[in-house]
């Protein structure tokens, strides 16, 4: 079972990056804290400060089309914003 699933890449994290050591994953949703925090060490050999976890509830959408109503909906996830040590990063392109 992995825990981290992939990193978030959008322009508030991304500065949240720059400006506090801030990096963004999607992660298992049973995953807790401490399990995400040594599965961040592990993979990118940095050291982890704080871990802040949160369950990202499913958006509905209700579509009128001419064949009548069709409902729908996005998957719900856990996002883990996670700080590291000041003077590391975390590079997301280094291997694109």
């Amino acid at each position: 079972m992995s825990i981290i699933v992939k990193p978030i890449i959008t322009e508030k994290i991304t500065k949240e990056g720059e400006v506090f050591n801030r990096f963004g994953f999607v992660v298992d949703r049973n995953a807790n804290k401490v399990q995400i925090k040594k599965a961040v060490e592990a993979a990118y050999g940095v050291t982890v400060v704080g871990v802040n976890t949160m369950n990202v509830r499913p958006d509905r959408t209700t579509k009128y089309t001419k064949s009548g109503l069709i409902s729908g909906k996005t998957n719900a996830y856990k996002k883990a914003v996670v700080q590291v040590q000041e003077g590391e990063t975390i590079d997301f392109y280094n291997n694109i």
